[in-house]
């Protein structure tokens, strides 16, 4: 019976690890830039510069009226605060590919930490509009 208990670990060995969190915060910014981030683009960058659609519909009365809104305020924090920890992970493992010394710890503090303190930071204005 002691055989097929070899190589199994008890709850007091196993480690909980972060990263189910991080990759679903990962996960979660990247499917924002992969299908919200390029209608935002396309509409703002080539409809509005083209002329395609009238000046009016993205005046500032406009756009104050659709951030004052609950829906709107949704719609901007699931833009940006995802996109913040999406940045962030890339960031934070592009450099632990490119061999960059530092503790790392501290380097994913800093990172996730400001992706965080930047979420709340946006909170707290889209708070405030309205």
């Amino acid at each position: 019976m002691s055989d097929l208990n070899v190589g199994r670990t008890t709850a007091k060995e196993y480690h909980r690890s972060h990263e189910p969190i991080v990759w679903s915060l990962f996960g979660a910014g990247g499917m924002v830039v992969a299908f919200l981030m390029p209608a935002v683009v396309i509409f703002i960058g080539f409809f509005l510069s083209l002329g395609l659609v009238d000046n009016d519909a993205v005046s500032f009365e406009r756009v104050i009226g659709f951030a004052s809104s609950w829906w709107g305020k949704c719609y901007l924090a699931i833009l940006i605060i995802p996109t913040l920890y999406h940045v962030a992970h890339r960031i934070f493992h592009g450099l632990h590919d490119m061999h960059v010394k530092g503790p790392g710890s501290l380097l994913a503090i800093l990172f996730y930490g400001g992706s965080t303190l930047l979420s709340i930071f946006v909170l707290y204005l889209l708070w405030g509009i309205g």
